[in-house]
């Protein structure tokens, strides 16, 4: 290492004594949508230059490459992956199977009656972001959206290149359950709600 070089684990978050690294590895375990470098920096407390180069060395850890020692780490079954401009862990594609189907066996048959409404909302309004679903639900709904992700009822359709922000939509899994051959046989909503619902006043999918 030259004098000039910072080594990332090196490098202790202010106020906490903890290596940089293992601070935004424990951040980046929370998150919800993919975290941009100068977001990261501002929860660490530290400069981007360093925050870069500690992601680096956390890609590198979860790929299973060759560290400093010579030796490699063990590739995990996750990996930290670039998404629109932010950082997110994400399940590694060659596992992506297991895991629905490990997923599909542990989450009950019946959704809850939350799951429900969230699910309607996205089917209406989709592609559409959390933070747009928990404005209309007046709710957090990270946990919901989470369980029709596993479920396989919604997927995520594209990261907004400007928010980083995850945009969902629903499957054909949903149009099965549903009994239906798309979108455009569901409903209109306006009917079914009451006066004043935010969000549906279009009444259209």
């Amino acid at each position: 290492m030259t004098a000039d070089t910072v080594e990332p684990d090196d490098l202790a978050a202010p106020n906490a004594g903890v290596p940089i690294a293992r601070t935004l590895e424990a951040i980046l375990m929370v998150a919800d949508e993919p975290q941009s470098l100068v977001s990261l920096a501002t929860a660490v407390g530290a400069p981007v230059a360093a925050v870069r180069q500690a992601i680096e060395t956390l890609v590198a850890d979860f790929d299973g490459v060759e560290g400093p020692d010579g030796r490699p780490s063990v590739r995990r079954g996750f990996e930290l992956r670039e998404v629109g401009g932010g950082w997110r862990f994400y399940v590694r594609e060659e596992f992506d199977p297991i895991v629905r189907d490990f997923v599909l066996t542990q989450n009950p048959t019946r959704l809850s009656q939350a799951a429900l409404e969230t699910l309607a909302v996205i089917a209406y309004k989709q592609p559409i972001t959390r933070g747009a679903i928990a404005q209309i639900r007046a709710v957090n709904v990270d946990s919901v959206v989470r369980t029709l992700l596993g479920r396989g009822l919604i997927t995520e359709s594209f990261t907004d290149a400007e928010t980083g922000a995850i945009n969902y939509e629903t499957t054909d899994l949903l149009l099965t359950h549903l009994g239906i051959n798309s979108l455009d046989d569901l409903p209109l909503i306006s009917p079914l709600l009451s006066d004043g619902t935010a969000g549906f006043d279009d009444g259209s999918v």
